[in-house]
């Protein structure tokens, strides 16, 4: 029996506990079923058990369990099964079954998404908008190291003085101004690796470099992360659309795309476009100032409520900024109360993200709640960034809710009357805010309501998805309960007919047709002989050595059977060697049975390649004998 060479590559958004949860999965399952297999993952740390291109090309299947870019062009040419990473966990028996069962379809990394069949057994069927998801997750796996790094070194700064990184202060430390500096530049570099990694996993390398120049574009011009990911998205697609438009060039002249064409023209028309978005993003930030200072004598609840809403709506982008800086402006005016809300409002997020991990535990992976409790202390000191992740995941439904949060922090603030001197530091500046404990308090009831309503939304899903992957296994489970798994299980005494008069081949789809109506098999004669004949036209079923092997997928076939018949006499079949028929091994199959078909006629196959099996049954007389012949071999093969 022939031994199965299996690889795999695991990786998540994060890289941190399903990578290695999918990687445990897969290796204990194949454990069980007595094969090796070894796991590449795509952690935090980067790649690790990394698959050598002799081990690639030793492998006769590949399990992708991943919904980060893993390189799946590594693979071309084999045979691929590509699920989400949560699959991987959960499906991980299911998976190895699949890749033993030889039906696994070759990918082919130019176009090779085609290769995926909608029609192989359990087979995700890939979309544009999971592709999408895949392509994002990169750019925050590899963004949210360094907005909880850079995050953390600005908080710590402040905690030696609001002012204490600014050498004009009296205030200042020398060593929080280290601090905030190197906490400051890995900041600002969270939106060109968001970009710039979003456009590796579209475009690979040509991508990444041109992604790096649009999210620096994104940056400098204030348009924020909602910025950076339409930069990575764009220069991306660019790269992609030139690779297409390039790739009838002489191959003398790769050297020359790689190192001229691609990035000149890569960074012309992709940074150009960027630059030609970000205009009218500057634009809009400096409407939205002169309006919201125009709002100083309105309704508390109705300046709350713009507030808080801009403030979340984009966490750091164009919109939060066109907030804050209104209100670091009227602070020089000597206007503390605007600020306030603005403060509230930039802090309620990340704290909503530790409550939603905090409420919800069992519903959030363990890097999610890691990234939460951090967002405690980077809320705190008012750092947004830290919500982001939480946001770039589901940002039509989490951001929403942090929106409800900032809003209800912000109006419950100015309702408060509570007035904040300082641009930055979150519950730092408390000792300088009127109303103190009104704020914070304002600050959490804020973020608990964001917090459930995340909570509520993330267990939700999951329970959405367990009960869609539920479904789906008793699904299988019926499945392969209502089809045989072996020879043994149609090979009945009662379906065996020797010495049958025949004419022709039609007349023996005739008859073969009539047993199965008589036998309760099928409920149409005729069309199962239409089946037969239709099945014929693709390529013949007639075999060598007198045999052939007629079969038919029908939705009047109730279950599936072998009819075996041994004729008196060979008729025409256009057999491979030319030769009559005298032994027909004839297959019914219920619609939608064709995996039951495939394991028996793979078990058939085995059997018929060995012509002592094949005089062993030419030389049978009776039902009996024939019958005992087939299932002693099957025993005796496994």
């Amino acid at each position: 029996m022939k031994t199965y060479q299996i690889i795999a590559a695991t990786g998540c958004p994060t890289g941190i506990a399903h990578t290695f949860m999918a990687q445990e999965a897969l290796e204990k399952a194949a454990a069980e079923r007595g094969i090796t297999i070894k796991v590449e993952t795509h952690g935090q740390e980067g790649i690790q058990n990394e698959l050598t291109q002799a081990e690639i090309d030793a492998a006769d299947v590949v399990i992708i369990a991943a919904d980060k870019d893993v390189r799946k062009e590594r693979f071309s040419g084999k045979k691929v099964i590509d699920v989400s990473v949560g699959r991987g966990i959960k499906d991980a028996p299911e998976l190895i079954q699949r890749a033993l069962s030889g039906t696994v379809l070759v990918y082919h990394a130019a176009g090779g998404e085609s290769a995926k069949s909608a029609n192989q057994p359990g087979e995700e069927k890939p979309s544009f908008w999971h592709q999408i998801y895949v392509y994002l997750m990169n750019g925050v796996s590899h963004m949210l190291p360094v907005v909880v790094a850079g995050g953390v070194m600005v908080a710590i700064s402040f905690m030696f003085g609001i002012n204490s990184a600014d050498p004009k202060s009296a205030e200042y430390n020398e060593f929080a101004f280290y601090l905030k500096s190197i906490g400051g530049i890995a900041m600002n570099l969270m939106v060109p690796i968001l970009s710039a990694y979003i456009a590796e996993a579209i475009a690979k390398r040509p991508g990444l470099i041109i992604g790096f120049i649009t999210g620096m574009i994104a940056f400098t011009n204030g348009t924020g992360f909602l910025g950076g990911i339409v930069g990575g998205f764009l220069a991306g697609y660019v790269m992609l659309g030139l690779s297409h438009l390039l790739k009838g060039l002489p191959k003398q002249l790769d050297g020359l795309k790689s190192i001229f064409l691609f990035p000149v023209l890569g960074i012309f028309i992709a940074g150009l476009s960027m630059w030609l978005l970000s205009a009218p993003m500057e634009m809009i930030n400096k409407g939205m100032m002169d309006f919201l200072a125009g709002f100083q004598d309105s309704n508390p609840i109705l300046l709350g409520l713009i507030v808080g809403a801009m403030c979340a709506f984009d966490m750091g982008g164009p919109v939060n900024k066109a907030a804050y800086v209104t209100g670091t402006a009227l602070l020089a005016q000597g206007n503390y109360f605007f600020m306030a809300g603005v403060s509230a409002a930039c802090i309620a997020p990340p704290l909503a993200t530790g409550f939603a991990v905090l409420f919800a535990r069992k519903v959030y992976s363990a890097d999610e709640r890691s990234a939460g409790y951090v967002n405690f202390l980077l809320g705190s000191t008012h750092i947004t960034e830290g919500a982001i992740p939480f946001a770039a995941k589901k940002p039509l439904v989490v951001i929403p809710f942090l929106m409800v949060g900032s809003a209800i922090a912000a109006i419950l603030t100015y309702l408060f009357q509570v007035q904040v001197p300082a641009p930055h530091g979150g519950f730092i500046v408390l000792p300088i805010v009127t109303h103190p404990l009104l704020w914070v308090l304002a600050i959490l009831l804020g973020s608990l309501v964001a917090g459930a309503l995340m909570a509520w939304n993330q267990t939700r899903s999951v329970q959405k998805q367990e009960q869609k992957t539920q479904g789906e296994t008793q699904a299988v489970v019926a499945e392969k309960a209502a089809e045989p798994v072996s020879l043994s299980d149609v090979i009945r005494q009662d379906l065996i007919f020797t010495d049958v008069e025949a004419v022709s081949q039609k007349d023996c789809f005739k008859k073969l047709a009539d047993i199965a109506v008589n036998s309760g098999l099928a409920t149409n004669a005729k069309a199962v002989v239409s089946g037969f004949e239709a099945r014929e036209k693709e390529s013949t079923t007639g075999m060598e050595h007198g045999i052939a092997i007629p079969h038919t997928e029908l939705a009047e076939i109730s279950k599936p059977a072998l009819i075996i018949m041994k004729l008196e006499n060979g008729v025409e079949w256009n057999s491979l060697d030319g030769s009559q028929t005298k032994l027909v091994l004839a297959m019914l199959i219920p619609k939608g049975g064709a995996r039951g078909h495939l394991a028996i006629l793979s078990e058939i196959s085995k059997l018929l390649v060995h012509e002592s099996f094949i005089n062993e049954l030419m030389q049978a007389k009776t039902k009996n004998e024939i019958e005992q012949l087939f299932k002693e071999k099957v025993k005796n093969h496994d």
